[in-house]
């Protein structure tokens, strides 16, 4: 199957004209016929009925026009991105999320960028448990925000942020929100909820069983809205990072004798490698006052 074949069947789809279709597709009717012709043996059956004004396409053509127009999109939109590529103007800029890292602080800032660099769009993806930024290496994501791996890369441009501290999560009226620095062992008198996704699970734990303070969670996921939904209606306690808390009525409070911080960081393609719009993000990233 050769997409000039797709693109010909499309024409001949709406206009149900060989003729019309023909000059849609800027080839002569013969050659469209053929072209449609091995398609259809290909398939192993007629795509349209053959009767003067009167064609229509057979029930095998119905079904394969939507995944054919489906395949011209892609294919115009891979001609599109790597068009911009090649020029230097990659308009639509692809952002990966680590899934613990909040909105909160980032909302200013691309509502910022934006502003500054009016030529882009940016598309957010959360992060999956299985990429890093080897998926900004190959290309998948054009930067990614994530805790600094431990792991340097010089193929890579990494950004510092802004640092946070691990704070306990309560609702707003619960009775640990009562103090400004909460005791390590007042957290075991109520639920604990694990975060299955937290980068830093096990030095938490860590820390809490050399304080013989045995966290035993009652409920563990890996889904940040649903956990902070549990903490924010008071059935459940957890510990985040402080600029994580996106749920209404959530609030954080620190733990005696608890430093645990994280970095957080934008990567990208270091060099030219990497489109200039991305790396005048990068650069926006890094000199933004991160409240």
């Amino acid at each position: 199957m050769e997409l000039n074949q797709v693109s010909y069947f499309v024409n001949l789809a709406e206009t149900l004209n060989f003729t019309a279709a023909a000059r849609l597709s800027g080839v002569s009717q013969p050659s469209l016929t053929r072209a449609i012709r091995r398609l259809e043996d290909e398939l192993g059956g007629p795509l349209i009925y053959r009767d003067g004004k009167n064609s229509r396409l057979t029930g095998l053509g119905q079904d394969v026009e939507v995944d054919f127009r489906r395949m011209l999109v892609a294919v115009n939109s891979v001609r599109l991105h790597s068009g911009n590529w090649a020029m230097g103007r990659h308009r639509v800029l692809d952002v990966a999320v680590a899934p613990t890292v909040g909105p909160e602080a980032f909302t200013e800032f691309f509502e910022s960028a934006l502003e500054k660099v009016p030529s882009i769009e940016i598309r957010l993806h959360s992060l999956q448990s299985i990429e890093d930024t080897s998926e900004v290496l190959s290309g998948k994501y054009h930067a990614c925000i994530l805790p600094r791996e431990t792991k340097p890369d010089r193929k890579l441009d990494v950004r510092p942020l802004f640092r946070e501290r691990f704070l306990l999560g309560c609702a707003a009226n619960h009775p640990l929100a009562e103090s400004e620095i909460v005791r390590g062992e007042d957290l075991l008198e109520f639920p604990f909820v694990d975060r299955l996704k937290c980068e830093f699970r096990a030095q938490i734990y860590d820390h809490f069983a050399r304080r013989e303070v045995l966290m035993r969670p009652r409920f563990r996921s890996d889904r940040e809205d649903w956990i902070q939904r549990l903490v924010a209606e008071g059935r459940a306690i957890c510990i985040l990072p402080e600029r994580s808390g996106a749920a209404h009525g959530l609030v954080t409070r620190p733990i005696e004798g608890f430093m645990l911080e994280r970095e957080v960081v934008m990567a990208t393609v270091s060099g030219s490698m990497a489109p200039v719009e991305i790396r005048k993000i990068a650069e926006l990233a890094a000199l933004h006052e991160w409240k």
